[in-house]
């Protein structure tokens, strides 16, 4: 079973081809550290061949939702140290994903301070959770140059951090409607300078990125996750095929460990420019191997493999309810069906209580 076979990442081995895909918890408390029932979360889930974390802070301006973990004070990487060494005791690799919300946020989440984005650009028609209940976006405020380029410092900090704390690598959430993919979605940026109006220049955030987490973590620790046909947040790409072809290329040039690719379906008749099949339409680009995500079984996981472009697919939900995933697969038996009223906040319930296999 493809699933199951070992595979090569970076200078890692990993015990199959099934990664852990990140997933937000909300269980940090509010100085974002997270606690000793996280530790216990990704040691059960050691036997995914790749654990990515659920998407970590990088400053305090980064932050969006509540009780989200952060990887920019002392305290929050000891805090991840108690995990990362947990998921090595017991074989497994795990790698950081760094998170910047942008506009995804509220004030009431941020001390009073407005979310942040390319462009003063509010997200409509979605509503946002805070400690006070679900809130209508506010419109953000646009980023300056030299905020910009402090932000960028503040991804390479962040990966310093991570490679303390003991991850293995680091992956930039470039996907989903957050910071990176504002600046390349037409609908968030409305830039005219060298970060706006061209693919290139839309481009170029995320690029600074890369090159900046490459450098500090070295060959083969760096990848992004990116979502060419997501629309959740208000993303909308006039021309996806174009950009993102443009962006893999010049993501190629670096030595990532691998790029981590939504296939997000869209309605067809509503996005006509945008490309039905995303792993083989982009994962074909590129050199560096490709994880595929977004809703697959045993089955359809299989069935990727076995076209060859993904070399991995990771999994959330089924993860989530599933801490012996691989094995579940293995000897094909029933799966545990994720809780939807506890993913999010909360205590153990729903967290650390899904049952193993006997």
């Amino acid at each position: 079973m493809n699933l199951l076979e070992s595979i090569k990442l970076g200078d890692k081995v990993l015990r199959n081809s099934m990664a852990m895909a990140p997933m937000s918890r909300s269980r940090a408390n509010t100085d974002g550290l997270v606690g000793d029932s996280t530790v216990l979360y990704y040691t059960q889930r050691a036997s995914a061949g790749l654990i990515i974390s659920e998407a970590i802070n990088i400053s305090k301006q980064a932050i969006g939702s509540p009780l989200t973990p952060g990887m920019y004070t002392t305290a929050q990487i000891n805090a991840w140290k108690k995990v990362t060494q947990a998921v090595h005791k017991n074989g497994g690799v795990i790698y950081a994903q760094l998170w910047h919300t942008g506009r995804v946020g509220h004030s009431l989440v941020k001390n009073g301070e407005l979310p942040v984005a390319p462009s003063a650009v509010a997200i409509e028609g979605q509503q946002h959770f805070t400690m006070e209940g679900m809130k209508d976006y506010e419109i953000p405020r646009a980023l300056t140059i030299q905020e910009i380029v402090q932000i960028i410092q503040d991804y390479k900090q962040a990966s310093i951090n991570a490679m303390e704390a003991g991850f293995d690598g680091v992956e930039l959430h470039a996907a989903f409607g957050y910071l990176p993919n504002q600046f390349l979605a037409d609908s968030a940026n409305q830039r005219n300078d060298q970060y706006g109006g061209t693919n290139e220049n839309r481009n170029r955030f995320v690029l600074e990125v890369m090159k900046e987490i490459t450098k500090t973590v070295g060959s083969g620790k760096a990848a992004i996750r990116l979502s060419p046909t997501s629309t959740y947040n208000n993303i909308v790409h006039q021309n996806p095929l174009e950009q993102f072809t443009s962006l893999i290329q010049e993501l190629d040039k670096l030595p990532l460990a691998y790029i981590h690719l939504m296939n997000v379906p869209i309605p067809v008749d509503q996005f006509p420019q945008y490309p039905v099949e995303v792993i083989e339409t982009f994962g074909k680009l590129t050199q560096h191997t490709i994880i595929a995500n977004f809703g697959y079984t045993r089955e359809t996981g299989e069935a990727e493999l076995a076209k060859g472009t993904a070399k991995l697919i990771s999994y959330g939900s089924l993860f989530l309810a599933n801490p012996d995933l691989p094995k579940r697969f293995e000897l094909n038996t029933a799966l545990n069906k994720p809780d939807r009223a506890t993913m999010y906040g909360g205590q153990d319930i729903g967290y650390i209580d899904y049952p193993f296999l006997d």
